[in-house]
Order: C-alpha cells, then sequence, then structure tokens
C-alpha cells in the first residue's frame, strides 16, 4: 500500500541539549580508541596509524618495497644476474689480441728489420704490414676489429689483453707477441691479419702453429688446441661474414699450417693467426673497409674463441 504521511508518528525535534550530549559522547569514543592504540603500538611520538588502503594490505599510496628473490619488486630466481655463469659465460677466461703490425712501424724500419730468434731460425722483428690500393692500413683494420672482439669478449666475462693498441712507437717483434700471451697464461690468443695477395684471391683463411721443437719453441702442447680452436673461427667467421675461406690457401678448407711465424711458432699457449681477407682484391678489400663487416668479422672471431673456452 501507499505511505500516508498523515498515519506516520510525530517527528520529535532535537534539543540543543540531545547534540551536545551525542557530540561528548563522539569524542570520548575517540579519545578512549587513541589511548588503546598508544598503549599497543608504544609511543614514539608518531600521530595515529595511517589510513589503510582501499584494496587492502598496507597504508594508502604505499608500495611493496624491494625484498629478497620470490617476493613482490625482486628478481627470480633464475634470472641472471652479476655473478650469475649464465650471464657471463667466459668469466674467469683471460684472452690475449695480437693485433698484427704497428700503424707507426713504418716510420722506424730500421727497429722492425732487426733479426730475432724463432726456434730454429730467425726473421725480422715485424713488418709494416699490407694496406688496400687506396691506402687503408692493414695495422688500422686490425686494431679496429680488435677493439670489436675485445668488447663481445668481455661481455661475455672474459679479461682481454692486447699486444699491443696504437700505444708503443712500433712493435713488438713477433717474438714479444708470443711472451705477452705465454706470460699472461691465456687460455686462447687470437692474432688478427688481412693478407695482401694479388687481385682475384679472395676469402678468408686460418693459420695454424706447425710441430715445432728447438731453438727455444716446443709447440707440442698447443698443436691439438690450437687446431680446435682454428677450425671452430673457420665456421663461425665464415657464418658471421657471408664470405668464404681462401681460393687460394688452403684448398678450400680455410686452413694453413705453417711453422715460419714466430708468433705462433714461439707460443706456449693456444694460438691462431686469421686473415680475415685479401686487401690487395677490390672485391675484399670493400668488405674489410666497411665498418658493418668488421663488425661481422669481429663477431664471428669471438664466437669462435667463446665457443673453444666453452669446451
Amino acid at each position: 500500500m501507499s505511505y500516508d504521511e498523515s498515519q506516520a508518528p510525530a517527528r520529535r525535534p532535537f534539543s540543543r541539549s540531545t547534540v551536545t550530549v551525542a557530540l561528548a559522547a563522539l569524542v570520548a569514543g575517540g579519545l578512549a580508541g587513541w589511548l588503546v592504540w598508544q598503549g599497543t603500538n608504544g609511543s614514539d611520538g608518531g600521530g595515529p596509524p595511517a589510513a589503510m588502503s582501499p584494496h587492502g594490505g598496507g597504508a594508502a599510496g604505499s608500495s611493496p618495497s624491494s625484498s629478497p628473490s620470490g617476493t613482490p619488486g625482486a628478481p627470480g630466481d633464475d634470472e641472471p644476474g652479476d655473478g650469475d655463469p649464465a650471464a657471463e659465460p667466459l668469466a674467469g677466461k683471460l684472452v690475449v689480441i695480437d693485433p698484427g703490425h704497428n700503424p707507426h712501424n713504418a716510420e722506424h724500419t730500421a727497429e722492425i728489420n732487426k733479426p730475432v730468434k724463432y726456434g730454429n731460425s730467425t726473421k725480422e722483428c715485424d713488418t709494416t704490414g699490407t694496406s688496400t690500393n687506396d691506402g687503408y692500413a692493414e695495422a688500422r683494420f686490425t686494431l679496429d676489429v680488435a677493439h670489436r672482439v675485445r668488447a663481445l669478449l668481455e661481455k661475455q666475462g672474459a679479461k682481454v689483453q692486447f699486444t699491443q693498441d696504437d700505444d708503443r712507437p712500433w712493435g713488438p717483434c713477433v717474438d714479444e707477441r708470443a711472451e705477452i700471451g705465454n706470460k699472461a697464461k691465456a687460455d686462447a690468443a687470437l692474432s688478427v691479419h688481412a693478407d695482401g695477395a694479388p687481385e682475384g684471391d679472395r676469402g678468408f683463411h686460418v693459420i695454424l702453429p706447425a710441430l715445432v721443437k728447438g731453438g727455444g719453441a716446443d709447440t707440442s702442447e698447443i698443436v691439438a688446441p690450437s687446431r680446435a680452436l682454428g677450425e671452430l673461427i673457420v665456421g663461425t667467421f665464415a657464418d658471421a661474414t657471408g664470405t668464404k675461406p681462401s681460393n687460394y690457401i688452403g684448398a678450400g678448407a680455410g686452413l694453413d699450417v705453417r711453422k715460419d711465424l714466430g708468433g705462433l711458432t714461439l707460443s706456449t699457449v693456444p694460438k691462431v693467426m686469421v686473415e680475415c681477407g685479401n686487401m690487395r682484391d677490390p672485391k675484399d678489400a670493400a668488405l674489410v673497409k666497411s665498418a658493418a663487416w668488421r663488425q661481422k668479422a669481429a663477431e664471428g672471431l669471438a664466437e669462435g674463441v667463446s665457443g673453444f673456452l666453452a669446451k
């Protein structure tokens, strides 16, 4: 039925005294609550508890704080981080990179022409290296690629040492290049070069140390691991750069074994030398002068070295 206002009981107006009594009761109740909270939480001079968030949990406006793994705001147990072997697979490994020649060798011909002994033979200390027909020097190429390889290996946790970084007037000589890796007890050593063969000769190849014993040289312990390193680099370099193994050395396999290179013969750690291309061939020269291709070359070299060290 409809509601008839005339039948409703008469409303009794509030008096001022009634309102006053009600307010007093509210104040007294609030004060009692405050005293109870202080007694249970301890008095530290702070105010009442912060208002609770409408979503429950912490105070309004608060957010989860950083905490151990498995709680909000912390990385999961399986995420890579500092010291994680998955993030730095080459941690604890030392690689010596030997950038071929020196940009200033040409200014010190007397010094670099002096003979040094390697094994049972002697050879000049070093050479100026080759260049493209328009003057891009091998020594500049090798340093550029070496820097790129170093960055890639260090990103994986390896320690990298150079034999020279354009930080000396000439050299080092080939015997000192080997000795730097030996003294460092490197896990692997990589010599970076480019060739100066006739036009039409194209591609890259990896030079391996031959078995040499005598005259202070003994490669018997490094022949096998150096070959393993070289074979890996042939595959990774080809894949990364899209170039083929040499069409003039190595019978298409991309490998060459030599006993007349002091930097290899005098090494006591696994070491290879990579001729990344022929700077005297116009097509190969266009590649080595390309920064994008040099980065690919560095990726191929670094991948081969890291694959070797991971075994």
